[in-house]
């Protein structure tokens, strides 16, 4: 079974959605009305509309990290993920969690970086040797 997931969100303005999402993490711009976007959302479907944000607090506690909750994110293969952290890196990106690796040399080892786009939403952006890993214990 082939499957996408789809999620709908709040984002105060849509200019500046499409500024980052389009233009800093390079997402494919899809259908639009006066109030939503879509994007392709590394393959998968974001829908932002015009609204108040969902509140956000760090609470969840990965390793020695409190990290935003709640959060939306993907996972890509590392050759991937690292194209995108330089890149991001290079749009001099405000980090809540910068690109790192953790869980190192243990089962589920994966490199992740957080950061809020233009609203506030939290990202977090996963790096695995494999996707295969994806569900590995830790």
């Amino acid at each position: 079974m082939r499957s996408f997931f789809h999620l709908a969100y709040n984002v105060r303005d849509l200019d500046e959605a499409r500024r980052f999402y389009g233009g800093v993490l390079g997402c494919r711009e899809g259908r639009s009305a006066p109030t939503w976007v879509d994007f392709d959302f590394f393959g998968h479907e974001i829908s932002l509309h015009l609204g108040d944000p969902f509140p956000v607090a760090n609470t969840g506690r990965v390793g020695e990290h409190l990290v935003p909750m709640p959060h939306l994110g993907v996972a890509l293969e590392l050759s991937d993920w690292r194209s995108l952290a330089d890149r991001l890196r290079g749009e001099n990106l405000q980090f809540v969690l910068a690109p790192m690796v953790r869980f190192e040399g243990e089962p589920g080892e994966q490199w992740t970086m957080f950061f809020l786009d233009p609203s506030g939403n939290p990202i977090e952006i996963k790096g695995f040797r494999s996707l295969e890993q994806l569900f590995d214990r830790t």
